[in-house]
């Protein structure tokens, strides 16, 4: 027999034992430290945003999430790792923001063609969400950063997606760990309302956990030029006109 013939079943198996041990603290520290999760700006069809919404798109990028923007959500001298988006609506929300810091958007990509049956758009958002949150949770890359995921609102959270699907987590408010939290019944919301386009959701991590030690739900509000746009509390009328073009 071959020089490695003497190595045991039993030792082998010890090793790899071993090698996954050694492996599972890297696997286990690629989590964030921050997660800002925020819905696509207010729309007009199911490709683009109303003019009202691309307005919002450059109000975040000069006030929250753009470099050097004037109440930045970052830390001082943090920077995002990455941008993440599912549909047009998302990429053109976030992408003043991501160019600004000279990074891509992150595309997980869910296109509402006309021709697409809701059955089928609606499968289609549910693995690309998964997709996309087990990058977030499980690449070095972002570990102990900040990453921005500008989502579909019925997939960051929303209660008939979840239950049309009994048998796995679809949902980012799943997916994320949001409803592991104490008391996520009572923080956490359990469906993002249709009128509802001003918040953030910001979630921390701590090294090494999965599982939020943090969330909290904050209001998106601008002054200056900006101090128009819509600003109502959560799952209360937004105001827009129909002379708005928005939906």
């Amino acid at each position: 027999m071959g020089g490695m013939g003497w190595i045991s079943g039993r030792r082998i198996a010890g090793w790899a034992a071993a090698a996954v041990t050694a492996l599972a603290p890297a696997m286990v520290q690629a989590v964030p430290a921050r997660i800002i999760l925020l819905r696509h700006g207010e729309k007009q069809r199911g490709f683009d945003l109303c003019s009202v919404g691309i307005i919002r798109a450059q109000a975040l990028a000069q006030h929250h999430l753009g470099k050097g923007s004037a109440e930045s959500l970052f830390k001082d001298g943090d920077a995002p790792a990455a941008f993440f988006a599912i549909t047009p609506h998302t990429i053109e929300l976030a992408a003043p923001s991501a160019n600004s810091w000279g990074l891509p958007v992150t595309t997980y990509a869910a296109m509402p063609w006309p021709q697409l049956p809701e059955p089928a758009l609606n499968r289609l958002l549910n693995r690309q969400t998964q997709a996309a949150a087990r990058d977030v949770l499980t690449n070095p890359s972002w570990a102990g950063k900040t990453v921005v995921i500008v989502w579909e609102h019925d997939h960051i959270a929303n209660t008939g997606v979840e239950a049309a699907a009994p048998d796995e987590r679809v949902t980012l408010r799943q997916l994320l760990n949001l409803d592991r939290l104490p008391d996520a019944d009572m923080i956490v919301p359990k469906v993002w309302p249709d009128n509802t386009y001003d918040y953030f959701w910001l979630i921390d991590y701590d090294p090494g956990s999965d599982i939020p030690k943090s969330f909290r739900a904050t209001k998106q509000v601008f002054p200056g030029v900006y101090a128009d746009l819509p600003h109502n509390d959560w799952d209360t009328p937004h105001g827009l006109r129909p002379i708005s073009s928005c939906l």
